[in-house]
Parts: C-alpha cells; sequence; structure tokens
C-alpha cells in the first residue's frame, strides 16, 4: 500500500510529461545522480550515477557498472512519460455565443469520452522571452491547479440514443474546452497565461500545454485493493523503475543499469526524444566511448545487454470477457505480464520470457501472460522499435489494468510492488 501511494503521489505531482521529467529529476537527484548536458563532454565514473534530459520531457538516468560494458552489457528498462489527451491549439480561443472555448488537437488515443464531466485545468511548458535575440527564451512549467476548463455534456434529452450508441465528440466542433463567460470580464487566454507565471503577456512567445484531471489518485474497493487515477499509462511503470533502480543503488552491479523514459509513445515515437529516435543509443554509446576501451565494445556490449520494456498491460475485464483471449487473461493483483505477441508487436521471444519468468519465481513473485484475442488488433510498445533499432534483445511487460488511455484509469495496490520487485531483479540480473 505504502509504495501504491507513492505512486498516486508521483501521479498526482506529474500532470504532463515535462512534470513527469521534473517529478523524475526530484527522486533521482535525492539519490545522488548527477546531471549530464548532452552538449557538453562527459567525464564518467565505474559506480557514479548519472542522468541527462532531452527535451524536457525524456529522461535517461544510469549507474555506471564495475566492468566495462563490452563485458557485461547494460540492463535497460523503457518506459514513457507521455499518455493520451487533449493539447491546447496555439490560437486557442474560440468566441461561441456569449461563451468563450479553448480549441484543442486530440494527442494519441484517448476515450474522449471520459474527459466529459471532469473538473479539468491545463498543464504543461510555456516558452518565455527573456532578453533580446533569437535565442533569448525560456522554457517554464506551468500547472494551474484550479479547474479552470470544462468539456460539459449534452442533456439526454437533446440525446436521446446516447447510451444505445455511445457517447461521441466531433474533434473539431464538439471538443472544444468551456473557458469563461464573455459577461464575466475576465482576463484573456493568454492573459491567464501570463499572470500564472508572473511575467508580461508579451512575452509569452509559445506553449504545450495538455488538459489533466484535477481530481487526485485514489485507491478503492471492499479491501481498498484497487487504485485509480489519471496517466496510469505509463507513469506507474516510470515509477516502478525509479524505485527499482533507488532499491539497489548499495549493491554494486558489474552491468551498467539503465532507465529510459520516452515522450511521443501515444503517437507513434518517431521524433528527436521518441524511442524511436537516437536518444538512447545515443547515450549508449557515449557511455561505452568513456568507460570501454575495448575493440569492437559497443557491438559487444549490446550483445550482451537486456532491455525491458515496461508498459501497462490489458486487465481481464468481467463486464467484457468476450474482448479477452480464454487462455490468457490477466487479473488485476495477480502480478506483472508477459506481453507475447507473435506479429512482433510486442517484442517478447522465448529467451527474454524465460529471463523475466526466471527472475520472478526466484523472488516469489507471481507473474501472467497475455496475448491478445487472434481476431483483434494488437496494440504496441517501444520494446519492437528498441530492438530492431539497437538491436538488444528485449521483453515487453506490464502491470495489468483496467479503461488503459481514460482520464481514469485502474489498476491494483499490490502489482506496484511486485513490478518494482520484478525489475529490481531484472536490473540485477
Amino acid at each position: 500500500m505504502k509504495q501504491a501511494q507513492q505512486l498516486l503521489n508521483f501521479i498526482d505531482n506529474s500532470p504532463s510529461p515535462w512534470h513527469a521529467v521534473d517529478s523524475c529529476v526530484a527522486i533521482l537527484e535525492q539519490h545522488g545522480f548527477t546531471r549530464l548536458l548532452e552538449k557538453e563532454q562527459w567525464q564518467l565514473t565505474a559506480g557514479k550515477r548519472y542522468h541527462t534530459i532531452r527535451d524536457q520531457s525524456s529522461i535517461i538516468a544510469f549507474v555506471a557498472g564495475t566492468q566495462a560494458p563490452s563485458e557485461s552489457g547494460y540492463r535497460i528498462i523503457g518506459a514513457h512519460t507521455d499518455s493520451p489527451g487533449l493539447r491546447i491549439k496555439p490560437n486557442p480561443v474560440q468566441k461561441k455565443g456569449q461563451y468563450t472555448r479553448l480549441g484543442v488537437e486530440v494527442y494519441g488515443g484517448p476515450l474522449l469520452a471520459t474527459f466529459a464531466d471532469r473538473d479539468l485545468s491545463l498543464a504543461g511548458r510555456v516558452s518565455v522571452k527573456n532578453g533580446d535575440g533569437p535565442q533569448a527564451f525560456e522554457s517554464r512549467l506551468l500547472r494551474i491547479n484550479e479547474s479552470i476548463v470544462r468539456l460539459p455534456n449534452l442533456a439526454i434529452h437533446l440525446n436521446r440514443d446516447v447510451n444505445q450508441l455511445g457517447l461521441k465528440f466531433n474533434a473539431q466542433e464538439e471538443l472544444p474546452l468551456i473557458f469563461s463567460l464573455d459577461s464575466a470580464q475576465g482576463i484573456s487566454f493568454k492573459g491567464m497565461l501570463a499572470e500564472k507565471l508572473q511575467v508580461d503577456e508579451s512575452s509569452i512567445l509559445a506553449w504545450e500545454l495538455a488538459a489533466y484531471d484535477t481530481q487526485p489518485g485514489a485507491f478503492f474497493g471492499a479491501h481498498q485493493e484497487f487504485i485509480a487515477n489519471s496517466q496510469m499509462d505509463n507513469l506507474a511503470s516510470c515509477h516502478a523503475a525509479l524505485l527499482a533502480l533507488n532499491e539497489i543503488l548499495d549493491k554494486p552491479c558489474a552491468a551498467t543499469q539503465v532507465i529510459a523514459f520516452f515522450d511521443h509513445e501515444e503517437v507513434g515515437s518517431c521524433s528527436a526524444k521518441g524511442a524511436e529516435g537516437s536518444f538512447l543509443n545515443d547515450v549508449l554509446q557515449r557511455i561505452g566511448t568513456v568507460l570501454d576501451d575495448g575493440p569492437q565494445r559497443h557491438h559487444r556490449a549490446v550483445a550482451n545487454s537486456y532491455m525491458l520494456s515496461a508498459d501497462m498491460a490489458h486487465a481481464w475485464h468481467p463486464n467484457f470477457s468476450d474482448k479477452h483471449e480464454p487462455q490468457h487473461q490477466p487479473i488485476i493483483n495477480g502480478g506483472p505480464v508477459i506481453k507475447i505477441n507473435t506479429n512482433q508487436r510486442y517484442a517478447t521471444n522465448a529467451h527474454t520470457e524465460a529471463l523475466f519468468v526466471a527472475i520472478c519465481e526466484a523472488a516469489q513473485i507471481p507473474y501472467q501472460k497475455f496475448i491478445n484475442r487472434s481476431d483483434l488488433a494488437c496494440g504496441s510498445t517501444i520494446g519492437p522499435m528498441s530492438a530492431a533499432r539497437i538491436g538488444i534483445r528485449t521483453l515487453d511487460v506490464g502491470n495489468p489494468m483496467w479503461a488503459m488511455h481514460s482520464i481514469r484509469e485502474s489498476a491494483g495496490a499490490d502489482d506496484h510492488d511486485y513490478m518494482i520487485r520484478a525489475m529490481a531483479g531484472f536490473l540485477r540480473c
């Protein structure tokens, strides 16, 4: 329960990918991790702890192994910092009758209906001018704590078929968020951002802002055995990896232990800071260059390495049991789920599956296996693309959850502890 509560707190403090990385940094620096800048030359020492950030929303942390990477390789846990949702447009203000609305873009594949009638606010980053010249600006994190926007439902009297046909929104016309009543004579949207940041309105140059649910995470169930919050896909995996790495810091390891959290997974990962980009490979190459002077060092290091791609998994849903493969039905609080797909939507193979099973059995951690129904399309993760790009042996795992991509997802309170322990075992293997 303690670690589940820590997870809920971590998510509550991380309403956007940029805030998520900021939360990670706070935890890492409490445990002695030193910041490295990509534009500077790195000096690394075996056994020491480091982290580096790319564009504020992707982060890689590592503990340099006691042996060269070419001899013992890397143990890498990958996850992602972004979640599906609604992002504020560059020119969002829309006047409609007596109301002001904020236009949004749909980011990834959210369950849009779940955003209706929630207490929403905005969080992200804002670029603020701080001098003269084309590069004289800084990026500021912004989180508005109070609810300021809403997506009100249409009354059932005006939408009689909603319970039969489902709640649907036209992304252009019906998703703009209610912001203000014109007669209230409030400040403008940009003026509100300036007020929150305590800067002049004219200094605001750009923003990346997400709508988030202001309701904090909570336990539920007859025995409080479940947890609910936004963004558990995939901040739960990030938090588990952070705690797993921190739990084993007092035990020196021959292999270099790495956790890598990427932005843009929900939109395909094809970006400079996404998992299909160069970030992870760049960091591994630099580690090898500094710590290892062996011949063909990078290729040998990769051949000695494993990667665990951690992303949440679909739990068996008792109300929709026909949507699940009958012989593979992960249960909440039943332990980590090994995700398998013969078409390589997940990167797990017999070798990496066996490794994870052995880790769980040695630590007496329950585990489960998942495949999709054969007549349903399978989602994917960062696992296959990282495996293909770097050539590293990879498996896909995740904790079981309900309502994936809802603004209010739910999972098991016990599973978070199971995953932390399994990840710690993987990092030590």
